[in-house]
């Protein structure tokens, strides 16, 4: 690779710039004559980067075919949290007892990396608090989507149910590959003797995006808890699965502050890993277009949906998009 990227970086930077075309594509349709929506073409490109209630409600029959229920995006984070958890168990091992990874792991960071592991070389803690940090992550939006969220009827397009089950995968075998490659300066956890705390290896950039971690995944949570009562009455019993406007906290500032809150953990998830790691911007790069396409579909279907929305809101990021 000419510009120096290895398998999982390039993937990375594609899928980003997957991700800014659509968003850019999405953009400039709605300028197009009316007519250009009855092509088929564009038909397919809006129902694969639609889902929920952003769907449109009027569809062709094929396209139906193609629908999974939104329901299952519990899936993505059940999957995540086992996958996730067995990488996990399989660096502490390697922290605590020096054993080194099964060789089909090996050989596919091989090859994502471009690199070999070094002998003896045991993860960098900062990788290991990446992963316990993602697994957190998984494991919250699995108690959600089991026990607060309210959905719908709404569906996804099957492609996109099988995008989030690889992404999860590729997701935790990133991180992998991000230790694979860092020099870890400050973060290498020592073989020798008992294995020392966590936090006394992190400086204050990890500790940062530890804290911005945090913060982030609580206005995460609050957020979809705000959405949820929308859709329930006091007892907790749902009494409705309309669509509303919702309000308070962030939601004061933008359509869809979950979304805002899913890239700022992403950020801060490289603030953990160092902040200099080109692997971990490029999969922040790829959640911010990635957001940004959900968050600006979210807010327009509010904004034609209900004729009092209000008007100083943005879409993802405060007073700016």
């Amino acid at each position: 690779m000419s510009v120096g990227l290895n398998v999982i970086e390039t993937t990375w930077l594609l899928l980003g710039i997957l991700f800014f075309l659509a968003v850019s594509i999405h953009t400039i349709s709605l300028y197009l004559p009316y007519e250009c929506e009855k092509f088929q073409a564009f038909i397919l490109f809006q129902d694969l980067i639609r889902y929920g209630k952003t769907k449109k409600s009027k569809r062709d029959t094929w396209l139906r075919v193609f629908d999974i229920p939104k329901r299952w995006f519990w899936h993505f984070y059940a999957v995540s949290v086992l996958w996730n958890g067995l990488l996990v168990v399989v660096s502490l091992r390697a922290i605590q007892w020096d054993e080194p990874y099964p060789p089909w792991l090996t050989d596919t960071l091989s090859f994502l990396a471009g690199s070999s592991a070094t002998h003896g070389q045991a993860p960098h803690v900062c990788s290991v608090a990446v992963q316990v940090l993602v697994w957190i992550h998984c494991l919250r939006r699995l108690a959600e989507c089991l026990y607060v969220s309210v959905f719908s009827d709404g569906v996804i397009h099957v492609v996109q149910y099988v995008f989030g089950l690889g992404y999860y995968i590729l997701l935790g075998l990133t991180v992998l590959c991000w230790d694979r490659n860092t020099e870890g300066k400050g973060c290498m956890v020592s073989l020798e003797g008992p294995v020392p705390p966590v936090l006394t290896q992190l400086g204050v950039v990890q500790a940062a995006g530890v804290l911005l971690f945090a913060w982030a995944s609580l206005l995460q949570h609050r957020s979809l808890i705000t959405l949820a009562h929308l859709r329930t009455g006091a007892s907790g019993a749902v009494e409705t699965l309309a669509h509303r406007v919702p309000s308070g906290g962030w939601f004061e500032l933008v359509s869809c502050p979950h979304y805002l809150a899913e890239l700022l953990i992403y950020a801060s998830l490289s603030l953990v890993s160092g902040g200099v790691s080109l692997t971990w911007w490029l999969v922040v790069l790829y959640v911010l277009f990635n957001q940004m396409l959900a968050a600006l579909l979210c807010h327009q279907f509010y904004r034609s949906k209900f004729e009092s929305y209000p008007q100083h809101r943005k879409a993802l990021i405060p007073f700016i998009l």
